[in-house]
């Protein structure tokens, strides 16, 4: 597949992710408090997963085992702190009747710098490299479903009709093939594969920064437990993925 029409494509799958929020309205809140810890722990160790078994050696082999590499990688997490600092923006994935009287309106604008530099990253990665861009597109898509539930459910929480929730979150999911739209476009004046350890940046800021702390707070040795082994199922499927690929 050509890396625009890939880009296309699984930018737009991923907008279409965030109309799962409404599954708020199906499930309940009873479910959801069962269902989304679970996830938000597979959905780190995914994203750690990744960074560290996947985009960081592609990265050196591309880059080579230089400085250059591990400058970018904290550029990503650098810039995903800074997001939160300037927007005040906590990117919850608990169930509305968890979260503090939030702000909608920047709420919905962090979501869309989020998934723009999002966007930005992976469709770097799907220009370089098809298949370590599904790869990188599966990943973010695990964690937005726990987020988009978290986000409807604040929204519902916040005043907001279900209707308006649900077009506000998926216009804001479309800055997610913007971003890969403006990567395309700048790969035709300067080398993208910086891009590669910036995104790891980002998946390593996402998955231990804002999804860690939400499981990890869970009290009682069972729970906690089970969700340690839920985040140890979303990084081993990665780490065994790297084996394999790499032929050991």
């Amino acid at each position: 597949m050509e890396p625009l029409t890939a880009i296309l494509v699984f930018g737009l799958a991923m907008s279409l992710i965030a109309l799962s929020g409404s599954l708020v309205l199906l499930l309940g809140a009873d479910t959801i408090q069962r269902i989304i810890l679970p996830l938000v722990a597979v959905s780190s160790g995914s994203l750690i997963g990744g960074a560290l078994f996947h985009l960081m050696p592609d990265a050196v082999a591309r880059l080579g085992n230089t400085p250059l590499v591990y400058v970018c990688v904290a550029g990503g997490f650098l810039t995903f702190l800074i997001l939160e600092q300037l927007l005040y923006w906590h990117h919850c994935h608990r169930p509305a009747l968890e979260h503090r009287q939030p702000m909608g309106v920047l709420l919905l604008i962090g979501d869309g710098l989020h998934n723009f530099v999002g966007g930005l990253a992976i469709g770097a990665i799907f220009i370089v490299d098809f298949r370590l861009g599904v790869l990188a597109w599966a990943m973010a898509a695990i964690h937005e479903v726990p987020q988009e539930l978290g986000d409807f459910g604040v929204l519902l929480h916040s005043g907001w009709s279900r209707g308006r929730a649900l077009i506000a979150n998926f216009i804001t999911a479309l800055t997610f093939p913007l971003g890969g739209l403006v990567a395309w476009s700048a790969s035709a004046w300067i080398d993208i594969d910086f891009l590669i350890p910036f995104a790891a940046g980002n998946f390593l800021y996402i998955g231990a920064v804002d999804l860690v702390p939400q499981f990890k707070a869970v009290r009682g040795g069972e729970s906690a437990l089970s969700n340690t082994l839920w985040w140890t199922l979303g990084a081993g499927i990665l780490a065994a993925a790297a084996i394999v690929g790499a032929g050991y």
